[in-house]
């Protein structure tokens, strides 16, 4: 009888360290039944992957805390290095910007049309503040959602529509991609919107300045 309480109190004392039906048998050399009947008030124990993350948690998070707090503290003196910007600075980067994003003619394909395509909202508000400092107004703006068919376009075209600061209104018919499903697509959470195309229109002129400020700043950067 001693010897069976003796066996139960381990049996209990393992478990309360986490260990399993299977290694408490093999250390004790008892039924799985007793085993259950001994330990059934003690709560499950955690699986060994669960307990090898805690492990690794409790000596690497601290380092990537550490790590995290010091990319924010790059962030945050390097945007706070910006300063104001003057009209002269947004015009630069907008030029920049469409050069880098927007679409371009060619000299097999005349498209002097000034279009632009994103997925990054602070990406298009920059964008739309360079269009109404070109004198651009959302008159002229011709605004459509580019996005999956199985996404919530509804609620994208809303997205967009107060990013822009328009109303939804003025939308175009939405532009939808295909379902693939051999594709493992990897936007489909609730934050995936799509992107904003913004077109404005009678813009040959516009295109073909745009073109000539990038070539200006090309030269000048490099005298």
């Amino acid at each position: 009888m001693r010897a069976k309480t003796e066996q139960r109190e381990a049996a209990r004392r393992l478990r309360a360290q986490g260990r399993t039906y299977d290694e408490i048998q093999a250390e004790l050399g008892v039924s799985k039944s007793s085993i259950s009947l001994w330990v059934r008030d003690l709560p499950a124990p955690t699986s060994r992957r669960e307990r090898t993350r805690k492990a690794a948690e409790a000596r690497w998070g601290p380092l990537r805390k550490k790590r995290e707090e010091e990319r924010q503290a790059v962030k945050a003196k390097s945007k706070a290095e910006i300063g104001p910007m003057s009209d002269r600075d947004v015009f630069l980067v907008g030029v920049a910007l469409y050069w880098a994003e927007g679409a371009k003619d060619k000299q097999y394909a005349r498209r002097e049309r000034v279009r632009f395509i994103n997925s990054d909202p602070q990406v298009i508000r920059l964008y739309l503040a360079w269009l109404r400092l070109l004198g651009v107004p959302p008159e002229r703006w011709r605004l459509r959602v580019a996005i999956h068919e199985t996404a919530d376009v509804a609620a994208a075209e809303c997205y967009w529509a107060e990013i822009a600061g328009v109303p939804v209104e003025l939308f175009q018919r939405a532009t939808l991609k295909r379902h693939n499903p051999k594709t493992a697509r990897k936007n489909t959470g609730s934050d995936y919107r799509g992107c904003l195309s913004v077109n404005v229109l009678d813009s040959a002129d516009l295109y073909r300045r745009i073109e000539g400020w990038w070539s200006g700043i090309v030269v000048e950067t490099q005298r």
